[in-house]
Parts: structure tokens; C-alpha cells; sequence
């Protein structure tokens, strides 16, 4: 019998992950691979509705695989509901994060390939980047390249893995992922710098928290400026101009700020080799949209296809 994804050209094979896990990949069109960890599939009902209201689009991965799968070959993934369906709280670490990308790709049948991601999932392709030469290029949103903040991160999920464990519950829901709310969560039509994070309820698991604050911590150590000289492949980072979200009291009195070094070393960046956007008048929720994403991303992958092809 023919799949419904096979009937509309999409193949979908599966790929075993770090912690014996099964993920389904959606793979559309030709060209250059591109690794892109988002849901394939648009989110309806309430959880529509609450994303719209916060700002986030449901729709938002099949808008920017209809927006790519013409000038390059897709493979798209759900790899953070997947990680909030499995949990992997003790396991969750750059290296391995890294290492299921790879099988991701090996999945795909792609020898090289290039990764974009947005918030944590953009961050984890800078660790990939130092990983392995098989990286044909990285963009990078919603997180900075250069001084990021890894230490408010883990700051902040500490203090949801704690009030998960604790059973604070105050009115509202709150993510474990602060810079990235989840789709069930929220009110309020500013978008996530809007959110009023001290009359949240964290309403994940012990083991949906732990996990990033597993990744977090074993990321205490990383000097993102020294790692620079690693990356070989040609780069791009943008974020919002107004991407700064501050926690009150309940959250340690943390501010993550992912404009601020973007722009700050803007020109050092240059100088290192990224291309850098700043998308002005977005906050973190909306410069993930896709009508934002993609007249920076599409022209991008074309001009760096274009370059390796006449080199």
C-alpha cells in the first residue's frame, strides 16, 4: 500500500536516535540537502489558537518547507516535540544532540548537507558545526553565534525543572525552552517578550525540564569565541531587534538577551565570516515566522549553492 506521504512525493524514513528513540523524517524535493528540525505537520485546534495568540504561527514548519523544497532537498523533523515526547533528561548533551543530527542525515541518505535551526535548535547547530566536516553551511536564528547566553539559560531552566519538581503552580503555563513557548501556553499578543512569566505554571515533567537543564550545564564551559576558528563552512545568524526576555523573581531575576550580542559584535562577526541580518522590530516568537525567515534564509542557501558550485 502507497503512503499518503509517498502519494505527494514526500519520503518519510525513520532514523534511530542517541537513546534507541525512533523519529520519523519528511523528505521533499532535490537539490542540496537542508536539515530542518521543525513539525512537519501544522498544529490545529487550541494549540493554534494559543500559539497565534502569543504570535507564533502553527503552520510554521510546512510554510518554510513549501517556501525551500524548490531549491533544496528537505528534510524536515520534529526533533523538539520528539525530545518533549521522550524525554532524554540525563542524555541530553551537545555530543549527542550532534550525534542524532548526523544519523539524521544518515537517515536521509546525505553525505553533506546544511543545518538551519531557530532558538535552542539553532545553538545545537553551532555545536554540530564543531562536530563534523560534513556540514556544507549553517544559519543560525534566534540565537547568538557569539557570547550566547548560556549561563541565563541555565539559570532559567533550572528554575522550571525546579518548580516542575516542586509543584508551584500559580495560574498560566510556562516552557522549559523559556525562549520558545510552548503552543498550549499563553496569553497575551505580545508574543513571548510579553509573557508574564511570574504567573506561570510549569506544567511539563521532571524529565521534560531536567533535560535542558542537562543541556545547559554541559554547556557551562563552552567558550562560543574560541570556537570560531573551527567553523569551516560558510555561516549566516539573524535574530529580532527586541529579542530580549526578562524573568522576574520566580525565574532568578534573569534576562536573556539574544539581540544584544548579535549586535554588539556584529563587525567582529563579519570578520569571523558570518553573514548577519537583524530583523528589525521582531521579538524572539515572531522573527521565527516564516514570511521573516524566509526572504532572509531562501537567498541565502542560493548564494552559498551558487558559490560552492563555482568553486
Amino acid at each position: 500500500m502507497t503512503s499518503d506521504g509517498a502519494k505527494r512525493g514526500v519520503r518519510t524514513p525513520k532514523v534511530t536516535l542517541h537513546d534507541g528513540s525512533v523519529l520519523e523524517l519528511h523528505v521533499h524535493g532535490h537539490g542540496p540537502t537542508l536539515l530542518l528540525p521543525v513539525n512537519p505537520h501544522p498544529v490545529t485546534g487550541t494549540q493554534a489558537e494559543s500559539m497565534r495568540a502569543v504570535g507564533a504561527d502553527p503552520e510554521l514548519g510546512p510554510a518554510l518547507v513549501d517556501g525551500l523544497r524548490d531549491t533544496v532537498r528537505v528534510v524536515a523533523f520534529d526533533y523538539e516535540g520528539h525530545v518533549m515526547a521522550a524525554p532524554k533528561p540525563d542524555t541530553l548533551t551537545p555530543a549527542a544532540v550532534a550525534a542524532d543530527l548526523l544519523a539524521v542525515a544518515d537517515a536521509a541518505g546525505a553525505d553533506r548537507f546544511t543545518y538551519y535551526g531557530y532558538s535552542w535548535l539553532a545553538m545545537v547547530g553551532l555545536q554540530l558545526a564543531l562536530r563534523t566536516d560534513r556540514l556544507d553551511a549553517l544559519a543560525m536564528g534566534g540565537f547568538p553565534p557569539l557570547d550566547g547566553p548560556y549561563e541565563a539559560m541555565l539559570r532559567v531552566t533550572t528554575a522550571t525543572h525546579e518548580l516542575a519538581t516542586s509543584g508551584g503552580r500559580p495560574a498560566g503555563s510556562a516552557a522549559p525552552e523559556p525562549a520558545q513557548p510552548e503552543p498550549a501556553e499563553s496569553t497575551g499578543a505580545g508574543g513571548a517578550e510579553g509573557f508574564d512569566w511570574d504567573a506561570a505554571e510549569v506544567t511539563l515533567s521532571a524529565a521534560q525540564t531536567r533535560q535542558f537543564v542537562t543541556l545547559y550545564r554541559a554547556l557551562q564551559g563552552f567558550d562560543d569565541r574560541s570556537a570560531q576558528g573551527r567553523i569551516r563552512c560558510p555561516r549566516l545568524c539573524f535574530v529580532g531587534s527586541v529579542d530580549e526576555i526578562p524573568y522576574g523573581p520566580r525565574w532568578g531575576e534573569v534576562t536573556v538577551d539574544i539581540t544584544g550580542p548579535v549586535v554588539r559584535h556584529r563587525a567582529e562577526l563579519a570578520d569571523l565570516g558570518w553573514d548577519v541580518r537583524v530583523l528589525d522590530g521582531l521579538d524572539h516568537v515572531r522573527a521565527m515566522r516564516a514570511e521573516h525567515v524566509l526572504p532572509v534564509l531562501r537567498p541565502w542557501l542560493t548564494a552559498v549553492s551558487g558559490r560552492r558550485a563555482g568553486a
